[in-house]
């Protein structure tokens, strides 16, 4: 089936299975490889985007349900200032080892920071509940998250 939608603020369109997931799409169709296969179960957060702004578990999401929506990956958000903040955040705490759960992680993170500018960190703990790090015991990433909040707020 032909689909329509926005990927990182542009429309597109793309050939899609009725039984593909977004995942799937997102990957292996169009290039997109921040968006990481882990778990396959909706258990590990690595295949996390935004879904008209919510974070969601690719992996879970047929991709015929997207159609008409907007989707947003880290290749969409890099540029952004808050992204632009939890990223450099992330390197400055020691937040990333090895990597592979980062795009997931920073995906929960901007939702999280956009829609609460000033969260506690409890706020922050649910916020990533969803993400699996089997590397930083999670400490580092929270800092990351909360020392993020406060450049944005100004409090540098």
């Amino acid at each position: 089936m032909m689909l329509r939608f926005k990927l990182n603020g542009e429309w597109i369109e793309c050939e899609a299975e009725h039984n593909e997931t977004l995942l799937d799409l997102l990957r292996e169709k169009l290039g997109v490889k921040s968006v990481k296969r882990g778990c396959n179960v909706g258990e590990c957060g690595a295949c996390t985007v935004l879904l008209d702004g919510r974070p969601v578990n690719s992996c879970l999401l047929l991709a015929p349900l997207v159609e008409g929506r907007s989707v947003e990956t880290l290749e969409g958000l890099r540029d952004k200032p808050i992204m632009r903040e939890l990223i450099e955040a992330f390197v400055e705490d020691g937040a990333i080892q090895c990597g592979f759960c980062t795009p997931g992680m920073l995906i929960s993170a901007y939702s999280l920071l956009s829609r609460n500018p000033k969260p506690s960190e409890g706020e922050v703990r649910r916020a990533i509940a969803g993400n699996l790090c089997r590397c930083t015991g999670y400490v580092n990433i929270v800092k990351a998250i909360l020392d993020a909040a406060e450049r944005l707020r100004g409090e540098d």
